[in-house]
């Protein structure tokens, strides 16, 4: 397993199966810790277990075991393609939100102490229609202040923030967030409470898609939030994801058809890195950042992101077969950001 330093482990060792606690990391196994930077084990030592890996017989890693999507109360593979587009009252597009905190497991084994909205992270995917009156009926069911801050256009006493508008909101209250859906794009939502980066790193943001007014073309959509996990309170995340649970899509594949469009809304909430990032395997995609435009910027197989930056990529698979997507920053991907996907015809 080599050597440890600074009495912790090193983030950098793949996931293993076994059991593990909120605040501990699993059992991990097979990728050797880049030590060497640290005054770890020697060149030499590397070159050898570099060796041992490339003749392994594996052809990639990952978690060993499935997270259960009922035991979580959600499950990744419905978050891909569920949309909340509320209710309409009075015409008003609406929604009832919850904050409390619950406990998920993020890797097999991997039990997280997480702030959720409405029971899941990411919370609910919201979707309107530009133009259209929104009202987020907010309630704090957990025990430390929280917000909702929606990035858009509104007025500041909407913002979500402390000691603007209604402020934080106290374990037990509640609020009402109302504002137009403008403009359109793909933008999200997260507490605003302090302090800010544990509160979003705990699980409280989501995806919120405003779509304009005469609409997109018809397309598979999909939605993959990247997120991260730090489950030893170091300000470093252990776990990466899409959609919060590691190596989902490599157990479970997405499935798509062949030469159908594919839209994916992509979102970066990964706090503690600068950036994130999607590549696709053996196929390239239009990109549109942040979805404010009806033409692409890029054509292009890699996109970077940094914290809270977002995009909508589409895309069509001219072959059937598995095609592999992740993080290119190879790290996160070792660390649980990667998947496939399955092209039927």
């Amino acid at each position: 397993m080599g050597k440890l330093w600074d009495n912790k482990v090193s983030r950098r060792r793949l996931l293993g199966g076994a059991a593990a606690t909120s605040a501990a990391l699993p059992v991990l196994h097979e990728l050797i810790p880049h030590q060497s930077l640290h005054g770890g084990i020697s060149p030499a030592e590397a070159a050898v277990e570099h060796h041992r890996m490339a003749h392994r017989g594996s052809a990639h890693l990952g978690a060993v075991g499935h997270v259960d999507p009922k035991a979580n109360g959600f499950d990744p593979q419905v978050i891909l393609r569920d949309f909340d587009e509320g209710r309409v009252r009075g015409g008003v597009r609406e929604w009832d939100i919850l904050a409390e905190e619950k406990e998920i497991e993020v890797a097999p084994g991997v039990k997280y102490a997480a702030w959720v909205y409405n029971g899941r992270v990411p919370g609910p995917t919201l979707r309107a229609k530009e133009g259209e009156r929104l009202r987020i009926n907010f309630t704090n069911a957990a025990t430390h202040p929280h917000t909702m801050h929606f990035h858009g256009i509104h007025r500041a006493l909407m913002d979500g923030i402390p000691t603007v508008g209604a402020g934080n909101v106290e374990a037990g209250e509640s609020t009402v967030y109302e504002f137009d859906a403008t403009p359109f794009g793909l933008h999200l939502y997260h507490c605003h409470s302090t302090p800010l980066a544990e509160h979003i790193a705990k699980g409280l943001y989501g995806a919120f898609i405003i779509d304009p007014k005469a609409g997109r073309p018809p397309a598979d959509e999909l939605v993959m939030v990247m997120n991260g996990f730090d489950t030893n309170f170091d300000r470093s995340n252990e776990i990466y994801a899409v959609n919060t649970v590691a190596f989902e899509y490599m157990d479970r594949p997405v499935r798509v058809k062949r030469g159908e469009l594919v839209r994916v809304y992509l979102v970066n909430v990964t706090e503690f890195d600068p950036i994130n990032s999607f590549h696709v395997h053996a196929n390239f995609f239009d990109f549109f950042p942040t979805g404010t435009r009806l033409e692409p910027r890029d054509y292009t197989d890699t996109v970077v992101m940094g914290q809270g930056e977002r995009g909508i990529l589409e895309l069509r698979f001219p072959y059937t077969g598995k095609y592999m997507f992740h993080a290119h920053v190879s790290e996160f991907a070792e660390l649980g950001w990667m998947g496939f996907f399955e092209v039927t015809g």
